[in-house]
């Protein structure tokens, strides 16, 4: 059982009424989703300017994440996203910007729209997804929150279809994700763990 009270007396505490940029951490399936929309139910009860950015819905089009020359969990840790556009064009902007254009990923179209979105001055930005404490965003952050959920708990949170193919996990996803544990170190390097 998650304490939000917790959670929130400590982002609280951080904020002073300027902007806070707030990284919501885990792997596949912890619960990041959820964890945000309860801690944006409890930061409007509190009348706490929030803005929210989920990182998978800045993913790139499937050609250049799917069958290039490169192993399966190197094309999700390191093609997934541009990590550089988003680098540039959110991470080093959230700080002060009241407008931030990214493209914005349509699955049933398969490509990236661009959309601006309006940012209220001073706001605590939540920014939820998977491989936040990568070298290239990680010093963006004031102040991450890592949910640390077992593999087996996770998978049997994914869908009977996606179960059925277990080799994308093996070959793709745990990879990646083993690889993100052991060369980041995310549990270590976050500022509060939280078990989901």
């Amino acid at each position: 059982m998650v304490d939000y009270d917790k959670v929130m007396d400590t982002i609280l505490s951080r904020y002073v009424h300027n902007r806070l940029i707030l990284g919501i951490d885990g792997l596949s399936r912890s619960g990041k989703t959820t964890f945000v929309a309860e801690l944006m139910k409890r930061l409007i009860q509190y009348q706490k300017p929030v803005c929210i950015f989920h990182i998978d819905d800045h993913i790139v089009e499937r050609k250049k994440r799917y069958d290039t020359e490169y192993e399966q969990w190197y094309e999700y840790y390191n093609l997934q996203w541009d990590v550089g556009l988003l680098r540039k064009q959110l991470f080093s902007k959230l700080n002060h910007a009241e407008v931030i254009s990214l493209p914005f990923y349509n699955s049933a179209l398969d490509k990236l729209e661009i959309k601006t979105v309006a940012i209220p001055g001073n706001c605590i930005l939540i920014v939820e997804g998977v491989f936040l404490q990568r070298p290239e965003w990680r010093d963006f952050f004031d102040f991450i929150v890592y949910l640390d959920c077992p593999r087996d708990k996770r998978f049997e949170r994914e869908s009977a279809s996606a179960k059925d193919n277990i080799e994308k996990f093996k070959s793709r996803y745990w990879k990646a994700e083993d690889f993100y544990l052991d060369s980041v170190a995310p549990l270590a390097n976050a500022g509060m763990i939280i078990s989901s």
